[in-house]
């Protein structure tokens, strides 16, 4: 079984406040988008409770321990005793650049393993299984726009539909860590939800809708900065750093045209 878990993006992304497990709580609005890695799930012919992983494309850092993939694996078979998994990640998505790439492998191996295993488990039961590995995994089980609080984990469906803009993102190849993310942030509530201002047109958003790491890791990155500003300057209706960057995404009304960035960056351009 082959699938092609995407990315996301955020429209707008406010840390509220530090949590006393040190987690932090965020409030923003995911929003799928059309930028896949390539997964594959094969049962092997014998035995139950192995995996075994490889990948290829981008390489993945390990550290050390298991990939999200083999991780839900291990998770749902030893609730489910499951027969033992090939698994094989073509590596696409930038890693670590705000793009939730690792998240939806995750997310996307659980849907494939209830499928593939008749499971019959519910989107309730997938996202509860999955929110172990990674705030953001249980968004990619629906994989629809959604309104987020918590540390991610919280969902609830966002009505908006950006079909017909195209995106251009661009990853200039920096790896933001949490830790240098959340650094020069100051927790605050903002006075207008995301939820309110997002119901605006897109091109009302410009000045409103703000992502809070950027005033955290633009001095210390000024080149991603210079990103937004030429997405602008290039007639993007909207345009923000994800997450907690690098990447930068523009929105366009048209298919936007010579877009020319420095060798190394990675560049999608995509209708939604």
């Amino acid at each position: 079984m082959i699938s092609y878990p995407n990315a996301k993006i955020n429209l707008g992304l406010n840390v509220v406040r530090k949590r006393d497990d040190g987690y932090h709580d965020i409030e923003s609005v995911f929003y799928p988008i059309p930028w896949c890695d390539i997964l594959e799930v094969v049962p092997e012919k014998s035995g139950r409770g192995k995996v075994k992983f490889t990948s290829s494309g981008i390489e993945i850092p390990s550290n050390g321990n298991l990939n999200l993939c083999e991780q839900v694996y291990q998770l749902m078979h030893d609730e489910f005793d499951l027969p033992s998994v090939k698994i094989h990640l073509h590596k696409i998505v930038p890693i670590g650049a705000g793009l939730g790439g690792g998240s939806a492998d995750a997310a996307f191996t659980a849907v494939m393993l209830n499928d593939l295993f008749g499971l019959k488990l519910s989107a309730e039961k997938l996202e509860e299984i999955v929110s172990t590995v990674g705030s953001d995994c249980p968004f990619f089980i629906r994989n629809k726009p959604a309104y987020v609080t918590g540390r991610g984990e919280v969902l609830k469906p966002f009505d908006i539909d950006l079909s017909g803009y195209w995106i251009a993102l661009v990853n200039p190849n920096i790896h933001i860590g949490t830790k240098e993310a959340y650094g020069g942030i100051l927790p605050v509530k903002a006075e207008t939800s995301v939820e309110e201002l997002l119901a605006n047109d897109v091109s009302e958003w410009k000045n409103a809708v703000k992502n809070d790491f950027e005033a955290s890791i633009f001095p210390n990155h000024p080149e991603i900065e210079s990103l937004k500003e030429q997405l602008i300057d290039l007639g993007a209706e909207y345009a923000a750093m994800t997450g907690s960057g690098s990447t930068v995404f523009g929105l366009f009304e048209n298919e936007p045209q010579q877009l020319l960035f420095p060798a190394g960056y990675s560049l999608k351009i995509a209708q939604l």
